[in-house]
């Protein structure tokens, strides 16, 4: 996500590497990735051919595609709650009755928030945070019929993850403690939203989910176990951790009743980065508990976890689900700011029946496949099959799709130009989700907050 308020943006830093061109080395990885899912039966080997200019300058598309906009920053929530907030980021569609959609969609304002979430009473946590989520009920024809504040008073919602009753987990990407930049409580925790009805959650911190700068989740749907990512930009990095509920798979609220926070250990692995061989495994992977998962006194990333330490990474981002296993990404490590070596991206997959690790994809230069864009970001399933990827660096900024077969196809581009006629400047795409009978692509423009709703043949 845009890392405001940090020294480099990553365009600049893979710069600096002489990575700008940047592709992704597999080994049968896309194929793996998809593996037992429903996407792997018609997996995409095709694009949708050249992007159209769009006349009113907003959103480029291939022939066939249209677009609505469902929901702009600034404009009035039709619950009169206040205006809709801005940066908008991670997102997820769920199904509705009688073919609705409910989309939640998360809002990245830290402190200095131009647009905050608006307070609603029973739904705020902290009233000086600005960040939160706002909620979207669409109609079969992609109408919206309510918008609504679904969290507030949280900060730097970037990402999350859905799970599997229905519910969205928003994760704040901050450690920031109470007395820090007006804040009236501590920060950096998981916050579960029902986009249905977001009074059924309220705004309860998920504590024992750890305090950390959160990232993504996902949800083992047969185990309950929740992974979860930590987006550490400087050393020593996040750290990969899993969640062990109380009560597992019970439902809305179950995750209030506690569990054991535990950290993955790769033994003789103390940073991924040091990892660059595509099909590398790692058996008997190790999860040790968090000393303290609430990081009262220490950062959990400098918590002594023994003589044996434990495993770091550079940037952990996205986090899903699929087949059996659950993936997550580490965007980018550079030896300047401390990795053990230099990548560009790598996908990682973790089985937890086999406690087996492997290294399945590796974004960098010269490689099998290349990305005509840079510094991909979210990363969503396509109903055709392959994957959608979000684009946010410098210049134009394109949601691209990769094929099974490792063909990369731009499936959309950004024309709202946020710089000046000089000096032109997109923002970036987030949040790519898929309505749950796949017929529609929701995305979101980061600024200005714009969600969309693309339409086609995307079962061509």
């Amino acid at each position: 996500m845009t890392p405001s308020g940090r020294s480099a943006t990553r365009r600049q830093m893979l710069a600096g590497t002489g990575a700008l061109g940047v592709g992704i080395a597999f080994s049968g990885a896309l194929s793996e990735l998809f593996t037992g899912t429903a996407a792997a039966q018609g997996m995409g080997r095709t694009g949708y051919g050249p992007l159209v200019p769009d006349p009113k300058g907003v959103l480029d598309l291939p022939k066939g595609f249209g677009y609505r906009i469902l929901s702009r920053e600034g404009d009035q929530l039709r619950s009169g709650e206040g205006a809709v907030p801005s940066n908008h980021d991670g997102m997820s569609a769920f199904p509705g009755r009688g073919g609705r959609v409910h989309l939640i969609r998360n809002h990245e304002n830290r402190a200095d928030g131009r647009a905050p979430v608006p307070t609603v009473e029973g739904l705020t946590y902290d009233p000086a945070g600005k960040g939160g989520c706002t909620a979207l009920t669409l109609d079969s024809r992609n109408r919206v019929r309510s918008e609504r504040v679904a969290i507030a008073g949280t900060a730097v919602n970037c990402a999350g993850g859905p799970t599997p009753w229905d519910t969205w987990l928003t994760c704040e990407e901050t450690e920031d403690r109470a007395g820090t930049n007006g804040y009236t409580k501590d920060h950096g925790f998981i916050f579960e939203v029902d986009p249905a009805d977001p009074h059924r959650t309220g705004a309860v911190p998920l504590t024992a989910m750890g305090r950390f700068a959160h990232e993504a989740i996902a949800v083992d749907p047969r185990r309950g176990v929740v992974y979860e990512t930590e987006d550490a930009f400087e050393k020593p990095f996040g750290l990969f951790y899993r969640f062990l509920p109380d009560r597992p798979l019970g439902g809305r609220g179950s995750l209030r009743a506690g569990g054991r926070l535990q950290a993955m250990r790769v033994p003789g692995v103390p940073d991924l980065s040091s990892i660059q061989d595509v099909g590398a495994e790692f058996d008997h992977i190790e999860w040790v508990d968090v000393p303290d998962p609430q990081a009262a006194q220490t950062p959990i990333r400098f918590q002594d976890f023994g003589r044996k330490g434990i495993t770091h990474a550079q940037k952990l981002e996205g986090c899903y689900w699929g087949g059996r296993s659950v993936y997550f990404v580490s965007s980018f490590a550079r030896r300047s700011d401390g990795s053990a070596a230099d990548h560009f991206g790598q996908v990682w997959r973790y089985d937890p029946e086999r406690r087996r690790l492997t290294l399945v994809i590796v974004f960098g230069p010269d490689t099998d496949v290349q990305l005509p864009g840079e510094s991909p970001d979210n990363i969503c399933l396509a109903p055709s099959g392959g994957l959608m990827v979000c684009e946010d660096g410098n210049g134009a900024q394109h949601v691209f799709g990769v094929t099974r077969r490792g063909q990369v196809y731009a499936m959309a581009r950004n024309r709202q130009n946020i710089g000046t006629p000089e000096e032109p400047e997109w923002g970036e795409f987030a949040g790519v989700t898929f309505s749950p009978d796949g017929d529609t692509m929701y995305v979101n423009c980061y600024t200005p907050g714009t969600t969309f709703a693309v339409t086609g043949p995307w079962h061509r």
